[in-house]
């Protein structure tokens, strides 16, 4: 029950003064006169509702005044018909919508009031009480009014917050799948939490379903799939508890006499079988098959099915939901644990088979298959529970990728983002639960944060060798180049340079970025523009580009040697070892060569770096100043031989070097 409130337009000019009182007048009597207030935000309602009416006094008088009203009070005015407008519409929105979704979004409905009484405070800040001819007794309440709004904190019932922990307690013990010894609802529970939001009949508990189903519909194009999975849960939460508080006693003397009759080993279990199977509930059946659900899981549509029937239906070629025609926007099955909680709970106590059984073929080939499925995930995995968990959890964030707002997209983002830093069993779930597309969709965004988030993602899921060539078959190295050249944020352009090095560790993918000479011009321009971190993964990203052969002359084109050069000079680039390993590699390219020879300074400098550098330096020094020397590299030998210091640093090269120095010395 996310209830927009919109500012209400009101026209420059502003209405006529008497107009606008008399609008105020009216809108005011009418949320003073609401009944029956809904039992979730109560203490908010009431307590707007008291301010509302203090607001009317202060209306009524200004309606008698009969000279003209300063031109500030006609603005306060004018807010003060803003705001209570959104009171009114806050205050259906609760008495309408659903009790139990109402519940569980109890902060933000409470943060949604105080924003109003925030904004009824800033009205008043402009009133020219001194100017009004006010009664003094409406004049001291708009004033104790005023200080009270002006100092007004945030207000969420502790009940509320107490009966929501409740409720979220008695779905997390429905969503425990990980054990076979699963908990019963505790129904003597639900009963209680449920009526104290007002849900008592059987039909408070029809209508509650209504609601919720609206809910879900309205969810379906802005909150997300993880929002309508949610929504789901409690909806069937409420239908199975409506049928077990609400049982009819003949129901109930039926499964007296069925328990009993189960009892006897001399019973045939087949029949009464086949009789309580004749007498499924409808919400636990598939609306494809009309068998039981054993394994129900949600579409993108919001409508959940068996995972069985549903999979069938769109591995022959079907983009729509059975039910209700609308085109699924991508193709996740999240499991709907809630009702399958219920579903195995209500098997249990009808003796319905959960596993394998002779007495029912059709149940033993959904079983069979649900449990060939579940081995197919369960590998690369401390326990099933945590694989299931991730799972769950990259389903739904993919699902806040394909229908969330901007700010749904930025956060889900994230999360997958923090989600495949860790662990490749997280990395293969994560790109099988189809979150690779959407990313490389992402990775367009204008919004800063999204884009990081994105590119960050696609990082951390190419780690994984098989993610490889999923991103690249994604079509999604021409996006990764743009972030890589004019990414929102520094942190997005060298995590782009890092996914191109991990992309390229693959000689395939290696070809391919190398058709695309913009990525070495960009990868250069990291280099000079970037930090130690982004210079160290542009230079990488190019050192592995560049064992491909074809791609060598593309980074010399691209500007990198006499950058490179200068990388040498600069010890705060922290990156010489591997500015000296492209710079030898580069060695390999004619071109690559006569620019390295270009250099005045790079002579002295490999000097230097025999004698201080690292052990990998001192190596890569040696083949550039040997690469150097060959095929016409006189001028660059005599310069070698009358530096003072090339001799030593050589003859120490070849005692205490690696054993490939001595023989390249």
């Amino acid at each position: 029950m996310n209830v927009a409130l919109p500012p209400i337009m009101i026209s420059s000019g502003f209405l006529p003064t008497g107009s606008l009182v008399e609008s105020l007048t009216h809108l005011s009597n009418e949320v003073a006169s609401v009944e029956k207030l809904p039992f979730v935000q109560f203490r908010n309602i009431s307590t707007m509702i008291r301010r509302i009416k203090l607001l009317s006094s202060l209306f009524e008088d200004i309606r008698e005044i009969n000279s003209p009203l300063p031109p500030s009070s006609i603005l306060c005015l004018t807010e003060l018909f803003s705001v209570i407008q959104r009171v009114k519409l806050l205050i259906q929105g609760c008495k309408d919508g659903s009790s139990l979704w109402g519940l569980t979004q109890t902060e933000f409905l409470s943060n949604q009031f105080h924003v109003l009484v925030k904004e009824m405070g800033g009205a008043l800040d402009i009133l020219p009480l001194s100017l009004l001819n006010l009664s003094t007794d409406t004049r001291e309440q708009v004033q104790l009014l005023h200080r009270q709004a002006k100092r007004v904190d945030l207000l969420v019932d502790p009940r509320e917050l107490q009966k929501r922990e409740e409720l979220l307690q008695i779905m997390t013990s429905n969503n425990q799948m990980n054990s076979r010894d699963k908990g019963s609802v505790d129904f003597v529970k639900v009963r209680e939490v449920l009526s104290c939001i007002g849900l008592r009949s059987q039909l408070d508990y029809e209508e509650e379903i209504s609601k919720l189903e609206a809910e879900a519909e309205k969810q379906a194009g802005t909150g997300g799939l993880f929002v309508v999975s949610i929504i789901n849960n409690l909806i069937s939460l409420v239908t199975y508890s409506k049928s077990v508080i609400f049982i009819d006693r003949d129901k109930e003397e039926i499964k007296k006499n069925f328990k009993q009759r189960s009892a006897n080993r001399n019973q045939d279990v087949s029949s009464s079988s086949r009789s309580v199977l004749s007498n499924i509930p409808d919400e636990f059946r598939c609306p494809i098959s009309l068998d039981l659900m054993k394994d129900p899981v949600i579409v993108s549509s919001g409508h959940t099915y068996d995972r069985n029937s549903i999979a069938e239906w769109i591995n022959s070629g079907h983009q729509t939901c059975p039910k209700s025609g609308q085109r699924l926007i991508h193709m996740a099955l999240i499991p709907n644990y809630a009702l399958k909680s219920l579903v195995h709970q209500w098997c249990q106590d009808n003796n319905v088979p959960l596993i394998d059984d002779s007495s029912s073929s059709k149940f033993d080939r959904s079983s069979s298959m649900s449990k060939l499925s579940e081995k197919g995930i369960d590998h690369k995995s401390a326990t099933k529970a945590a694989m299931d968990t991730v799972k769950m959890t990259a389903e739904f964030l993919v699902g806040k990728l394909a229908m969330g707002s901007p700010e749904v997209q930025r956060q889900a983002a994230y999360e997958l983002r923090l989600l495949a830093k860790t662990g490749m069993g997280n990395r293969r779930i994560i790109a099988e639960a189809g979150a690779i597309p959407f990313l490389v969709t992402l990775l367009s965004s204008t919004d800063p944060k999204i884009q990081e988030n994105a590119v960050t993602a696609m990082l951390n899921l190419s780690i994984l060798e098989n993610n490889k060539t999923l991103i690249m078959s994604a079509g999604s190295i021409d996006s990764i180049i743009n972030v890589l050249e004019s990414g929102k944020t520094m942190e997005a352009r060298e995590n782009a340079a890092a996914t191109i090095y991990s992309l390229s560790i693959i000689n395939d993918c290696t070809v391919t970025i190398g058709t695309r000479p913009r990525a070495f011009s960009a990868l250069v321009g990291l280099l000079r523009e970037g930090t130690s971190t982004g210079k160290k993964d542009a230079a990488s990203a190019l050192f592995n580009l560049s064992v491909n052969k074809a791609n060598k002359e593309s980074v010399v084109v691209a500007g990198a040697v006499p950058l490179l050069v200068e990388m040498l000079m600069d010890d705060k680039a922290g990156i010489t070892d591997d500015a000296l390993a492209l710079l030898a590699l580069l060695l390999g390219c004619s071109d690559g060569l006569e620019e390295i020879r270009k250099s005045r300074v790079l002579v002295p400098l490999l000097i230097d770096l025999l004698r201080f550098g690292s052990t990998k330096g001192k190596e890569n020094s040696i083949t550039l100043l040997l690469g150097l020397c060959k095929d016409g590299g006189e001028e660059v030998a005599r310069r070698l031989l009358v530096n003072p210091r090339s001799v030593p640093s050589l003859q120490s090269l070849s005692a205490n070097g690696s054993l490939k120095s001595p023989k390249k010395s």
